[in-house]
């Protein structure tokens, strides 16, 4: 698999915002890219200073050491985002412990757990754009 790796940028106060890109993970390599090509889509945001992947199982790198990294570059707060489209018990209960893990491991980071990408109101366009696509047959 193919690892993003970006430029840092500072920010005038000194903080380093990171974000924590995190999917389910697939043994499909084109599945995991998607994550992949996110994260290089989002590097030109002006408002965070890191980006990276991980995944919670079946790919590397998995969420521990995506959130390591994000502190190896500076991170001084990592929003966890994840890419997930239902609150299942990945999302209620593992990611949760997963914070919590990371910010016992580095006390001096802010590790901030963002909602799944679910119901967002955007999402219901997204579905209706889709519904009018088609994918070819074999």
């Amino acid at each position: 698999m193919t690892e993003l790796s970006t430029s840092t940028r500072s920010s005038d106060l000194g903080e380093r915002s990171a974000v924590l890109l995190i999917a389910h993970g697939s043994r499909r390599p084109e599945a995991n890219a998607d994550l992949v090509r996110l994260a290089a889509l989002l590097t030109n945001d002006p408002e965070f200073d890191i980006i990276e992947t991980s995944y919670l199982e079946l790919a590397i790198p998995d969420i521990p050491t995506g959130g390591r990294r994000c502190v190896a570059r500076g991170a001084t707060t990592v929003r966890m985002l994840p890419y997930f489209l239902s609150a299942g018990a990945h999302v209620v209960e593992d990611l949760e412990a997963y914070r919590t893990e990371l910010s016992a491991e580095f006390p001096k980071v802010r590790f901030e757990l963002c909602p799944h990408l679910g119901l967002h109101p955007l999402m219901v366009e997204i579905v209706r754009q889709r519904l009018r696509e088609t994918v070819p047959a074999n």
